[in-house]
């Protein structure tokens, strides 16, 4: 059993990097205060900004970025896990990554996780995003086992748009994956139809408790998203939540000891099978299934 006094902190980034390091310090030490020993911040916690051009001339290398500074600073300084839900990193080639990075109690870098899945959508109100056009998506998957005072917990790692593609969360599970995590920057739209829904069954589907905080309100360049920070436990039930879309934190303790508890109850990952998927003549399409390891 391990315990956990993780905390969403819930912003309103802008365009500017400076305003968004120190909107994210003040929310860190405010959770800090309230007990939290592990902090995510949403996704694009370092800037909110459309204009490609705009983000391209502010953005700062990763040895260089004053966001990832301050949250190696405050995880130092406070021996906690700062969980920067993700921030836009240039790569170098024109392209950039939406990267998440944790930080352990010593300050240092303990992984990153790159999104996998581009937001490129079309909405009903006219909303038109294409991710693929800016940024470079990720292929690999991250589960890091990080040490509590309590104990060991394997966190999984993805991003926004990530969380629906449930086979991702399946197979972080499979390696073990007790929180899963998917900071995000949920449209307004979107939001009110599937936020609470899609966390909940990525939680129920893998026994595992989901953390995401959001970004929430209309930003500086135009865009409006749902808010509604999260924590989920592992039988689906929303533990903690910032209400609406104003900036703020939640709170909650998680215990490990329900993921077991679950699993238990409702062996899914245990009890997959393998299958295949064919045509009515018979011709196998494909093979697919995940099992768990005895």
């Amino acid at each position: 059993m391990t315990i956990v006094r993780a905390a969403v902190l819930q912003m309103r980034s802008t365009t500017r990097p400076d305003e968004n390091v120190a909107a994210f310090s003040t929310l860190v030490e405010k959770a800090v205060a309230a007990g939290a020993d592990y902090v995510q911040s949403p996704e694009m916690t370092g800037m909110v900004c459309r204009d490609r051009e705009t983000l391209m001339e502010r953005l700062r290398p990763e040895a260089e970025d004053p966001l990832l500074a301050e949250a190696a600073r405050l995880a130092a300084r406070h021996m906690i896990f700062v969980h920067v839900g993700s921030t836009a990193v240039p790569l170098g080639d024109g392209r950039v990554a939406n990267r998440a990075f944790l930080f352990g109690p010593d300050g240092e870098e303990m992984a990153t996780y790159d999104k996998i899945h581009m937001f490129d959508v079309d909405l009903d109100n006219g909303e038109s995003w294409r991710e693929s056009r800016t940024y470079r998506p990720g292929g690999t998957a991250t589960v890091v086992d990080a040490e509590f005072e309590s104990g060991h917990v394997k966190l999984g790692f993805a991003v926004c748009y990530d969380m629906r593609f449930p086979h991702l969360f399946r197979e972080e599970a499979l390696a073990g994956a007790e929180i899963l995590t998917a900071p995000a920057a949920f449209t307004r739209q979107t939001g009110e139809a599937h936020w609470h829904v899609l966390l909940r069954a990525r939680a129920i589907e893998n026994g595992a408790f989901v953390v995401a905080a959001a970004q929430g309100g209309l930003h500086e360049d135009g865009r409006e998203t749902y808010g509604h920070s999260l924590i989920v436990d592992p039988w689906g039930r929303v533990i903690a939540e910032v209400d609406g879309d104003e900036p703020g934190f939640a709170l909650a303790e998680i215990d490990t000891s329900a993921v077991a508890a679950a699993r238990a109850k409702i062996p899914n990952l245990r009890n997959a099978r393998p299958f295949v998927v064919g045509d009515p003549q018979g011709e196998t399409i494909r093979v697919t299934g995940a099992v768990a390891a005895e």
